[in-house]
């Protein structure tokens, strides 16, 4: 990750946080370059990715804003990033509900997308996610039992992605998605609290270690009313 990644990452924390006010400008470039000890080019790059992304809004000869509808709208996922919910949401209260925990052996699909054969056995997990209260995402995810160890109820309570990088220190570096509409189900009818007609945002998912093997595949369904997608296209 460049400096300017970082620091925009940083940036987004602080806004999500609610560290700077909704109602100020944040700190102008000449105090975050002192502040990062970076140049303020770095620091206009940083800002820039957060204009495109939607959150920031300049306002010439007035400053930098938090745009109003990031604290109150939908939660906006960049669709480039590989944070996981926990990191998207970050500051806000994320409880973790388990509705079905085993170890299975994969189907044909399954296997293909893990690069695995059909006699290794893999995590099968779903799980709903709450947000401050109200369901958010119901997530389908299967992860080969060798690659990811030490998968219990204990760490899908909590964060897998931490799991992941911190206790069995490898390094998520990406992922391929797929984003589709889709018709709601029984199952997202029972935990996410929508309607029979209520679309959900789907995404399928295959995550990627820095050793360019698979290690997730997954189908995280969204509630239509919670979540906007963007993404971001630099030239380079």
């Amino acid at each position: 990750m460049n400096k300017y990644e970082r620091i925009a990452q940083e940036v987004k924390q602080r806004i999500m946080n609610k560290t700077y006010s909704g109602d100020d400008p944040i700190p102008d470039e000449i105090s975050l370059a002192s502040e990062f000890q970076v140049s303020r080019m770095t620091i206009k790059r940083a800002l820039d990715t957060l204009v495109m992304e939607g959150l920031l809004n300049r306002k010439r000869g007035h400053g930098t804003f938090i745009v109003k509808s990031v604290h109150n709208g939908p939660v906006n996922v960049v669709v480039n990033e590989m944070l996981g919910l926990t990191n998207v949401l970050r500051g806000k209260e994320i409880k973790n509900k388990i509705v079905a925990f085993d170890v299975q052996f994969p189907s044909a699909e399954v296997a293909a997308h893990l690069f695995i054969d059909a006699n290794s056995p893999v995590y099968h997990v779903i799980r709903l996610r709450v947000v401050e209260g109200e369901p958010y995402v119901i997530e389908r995810t299967y992860m080969p039992t060798k690659l990811i160890s030490g998968i219990t109820e204990q760490v899908l309570y909590g964060s897998v992605y931490q799991h992941i990088k911190e206790e069995l220190g490898l390094n998520i570096v990406g992922s391929h998605r797929t984003i589709r509409a889709s018709k709601s189900t029984e199952l997202d009818r029972e935990h996410l609290d929508c309607a029979a007609d209520d679309p959900i945002l789907e995404i399928e998912q295959v995550g990627y270690l820095d050793t360019g093997i698979p290690f997730e595949y997954s189908f995280s369904r969204h509630r239509y009313d919670k979540f906007v997608f963007t993404t971001v296209n630099r030239m380079r």
